[in-house]
């Protein structure tokens, strides 16, 4: 099996992700500039899942193009990946709502923690196919070496929440802008960034 099928299943479920965080947007009930204040933490949040969404989307392609044989064990990780990131929407609406409390800010830490994690472990199937390929080896493993920085900052952020939210925010922000430059490309051209 190629990767097509794992492509179309794993955009599919993205753009679900997607759907739901914007569905839960909710436009103000009076067209004044209070109003749309009130309204403003959900915009951010929502504007700063779409963008990790949208970077994991990215670099999920990028990674897919690299995979050399589709595996029950890639397929399952793949899963791991899709799972975490279907919470996202949740905690995305919840942090919104509640954006100067810690308990919705260190939750959508730990979400994005295990999302960060399952990327690493997706990235650990691409390093052992490539074990005779010293370059893409290599390469993998610099990249699983920065999911895994991420992993560890996300993580972070959960306790992080409970001293100042604030100190949260600054790590999901600075972890998108991190992943959001793309990475040197290897000679192939199809090696891009990975996000966590």
């Amino acid at each position: 099996m190629g990767t097509g099928r794992l492509e179309a299943f794993s955009d599919g479920v993205i753009a679900i992700i997607v759907t739901i965080m914007v569905l839960e947007l909710r436009a103000p009930s009076q067209p004044t500039l209070p109003a749309l204040l009130r309204v403003a933490p959900s915009l951010l949040s929502y504007l700063l899942s779409f963008l990790v969404v949208a970077i994991m989307w990215v670099n999920h392609h990028h990674m897919m193009h690299s995979v050399r044989e589709v595996t029950a064990r890639l397929l399952w990780l793949n899963v791991n990946l899709l799972f975490w990131m279907s919470l996202i929407p949740f905690v995305t609406d919840y942090m919104g709502k509640n954006y100067r409390q810690p308990l919705p800010v260190a939750m959508y830490g730990v979400v994005l923690t295990l999302s960060a994690a399952a990327f690493y472990l997706l990235r650990t199937e691409l390093v052992w196919q490539y074990q005779d390929d010293t370059e893409m080896s290599s390469y993998h493993g610099s990249m699983q070496r920065k999911n895994l920085f991420s992993v560890m900052l996300y993580l972070m952020s959960a306790p992080l929440a409970y001293v100042s939210v604030y100190f949260s925010y600054l790590i999901f922000v600075g972890i998108a802008a991190s992943y959001f430059l793309p990475e040197k490309k290897l000679a192939s051209g199809e090696q891009g960034s990975a996000i966590s």
